[in-house]
């Protein structure tokens, strides 16, 4: 063996953003790049202004020359082959006038953000430069204006999903081939951004996310669908893709800065980095809680299922495939463990961290008469799947005690118990040791000699 090691070099999409500088991190080209490389791209930029800002506000801002902002152009075009162009904090008329010449030079996909105002309310464009949006809006693949931004360009305020794809058409009209109205600032209480092509509309639905913490949001999904556009994806994939990203990062979003919060642009990846953690939760459940340690506490458990910490799909759910196995102690002949099995358990657990965020691992067991006294002693009410399913309780982070058909809730230190309509009941919590210390507590009072 040698020294030197054999390189294996990635080959990655190469996209350019064209965007300002936000120092605080959140939103313009440090979002761009951060998203693009989360995304499968490789990202290169061109500043072009220099804003100091953080969460609170814009301090200042200091538009590049426009010069210097095409030099950073030409250097990558030069040696990169660039697969997609993002644009976005493009400030005055001069600067939008030459990304635009560039625009209609390229023969790759141009998504055009047409930033005019931070999320924070201060103008990050002149007056004179929104009518010099129409020259770039030609050349754009896709525009992706908010409803405060089409205002501005059509004299349109959609307030509804007809107007929102009424305002598509208005962009269209301006010459982009389509236009992705963005909904977060539509009311209702689901988000809807709506995509207007050639062949028509379609419009995307997710929940709102009770949060004002959406700094940089605007920046990152442009920047995402740039990304799957140029690893080839057809628009209406780059779009659906890049919303259910954009939603993930809006719900986990960072407790950072004193106002609202940036948008977790890695939050895909290290949702994925730790599935192995969380299938080695489901494996230590396997080992430590069946067989006879439990004195039938236990009857027969059915399953145990870990959530990886962004879970949002029962695809980022891990669960025994085929269940435990006959109550013989014989936990390491379990079925393999999986992500997208289980479905049953893994819904009870999405669905209680809809209120419940922190809550990670769920087992689902007989509710035999030891546990059951058990839970009586801890004074845990039991109510059944339509509190949880319905979103019918709220609390702090940490595991919960689930009550009542009325749907009530009493907040615990040690776990949730919602009974199934088969005598069963599933136990939430946030980790693995609250549920092992709920078994270990109830044996030692109640099980058998």
């Amino acid at each position: 063996m040698t020294d030197t090691r054999v390189a294996d070099p990635t080959e990655r999409p190469v996209v350019l953003t064209i965007a300002g500088s936000d120092s605080g991190g959140g939103a313009g080209i440090q979002a761009d790049l951060k998203t693009i490389e989360a995304t499968g791209g490789f990202g290169t930029s061109a500043i072009t202004a220099v804003t100091a800002q953080n969460t609170t506000g814009v301090e200042s801002s200091h538009v590049l020359p426009v010069g210097e902002i095409a030099a950073q152009i030409d250097a990558v075009r030069s040696d990169f082959d660039v697969r997609a162009v993002k644009t976005g904090m493009l400030a005055t008329a001069e600067v939008v006038d030459r990304v635009a010449d560039y625009a209609a030079d390229l023969e790759v996909p141009v998504v055009v953000d047409p930033v005019m105002v931070a999320a924070s309310g201060d103008r990050l464009l002149s007056e004179e430069a929104e009518s010099a949006y129409e020259t770039l809006i030609a050349e754009a693949a896709l525009v992706t204006p908010n409803v405060d931004e089409v205002a501005v360009l059509t004299g349109l305020e959609p307030t509804d999903e007809a107007g929102a794809i009424d305002a598509g058409e208005a962009i269209r009209s301006m010459g982009a081939d389509a236009a992705l109205i963005k909904g977060g600032h539509i009311p209702g209480s689901a988000v809807l951004d709506a995509l207007v092509t050639a062949a028509g509309s379609e419009t995307f639905r997710h929940p709102r996310v009770d949060t004002d913490a959406t700094h940089g949001s605007g920046c990152t999904l442009s920047a995402a669908i740039a990304t799957r556009l140029a690893r080839g994806d057809s628009l209406v994939e780059a779009v659906e893709t890049s919303v259910s990203f954009m939603a993930r990062a809006v719900r986990y979003h960072h407790a950072a800065g004193e106002g609202p919060g940036p948008v977790h642009h890695l939050v895909g990846i290290r949702n994925d980095a730790a599935r192995t953690a969380t299938t080695e939760t489901v494996h230590d459940a396997v080992e430590r809680l069946p067989g006879s340690e439990t004195d039938g506490l236990l009857a027969d458990p059915d399953n145990v299922a870990a959530a990886t910490p962004y879970a949002e799909t029962v695809e980022d759910v891990a669960a025994l495939d085929d269940g435990f196995p006959a109550s013989d102690g014989g936990g390491t002949e379990s079925g393999a463990v999986r992500f997208g099995v289980a479905d049953d358990i893994a819904r009870v657990l999405l669905d209680a961290r809809e209120s419940d965020p922190s809550l990670r691992v769920a087992l689902m067991c007989g509710l035999t008469t030891e546990l059951d006294a058990a839970l009586a002693d801890a004074g845990w009410e039991r109510p059944g799947r339509d509190a949880v399913d319905d979103g019918g309780f709220a609390t702090d982070s940490g595991p919960i005690a689930v009550s009542g058909g009325d749907g009530s809730v009493v907040p615990e230190e040690d776990g949730s118990v919602i009974p199934d309509e088969d005598g069963s009941v599933i136990l939430l919590a946030g980790a693995l040791d609250p549920i092992l210390d709920l078994v270990r507590a109830g044996t030692e009072s109640h099980g058998s000699a």
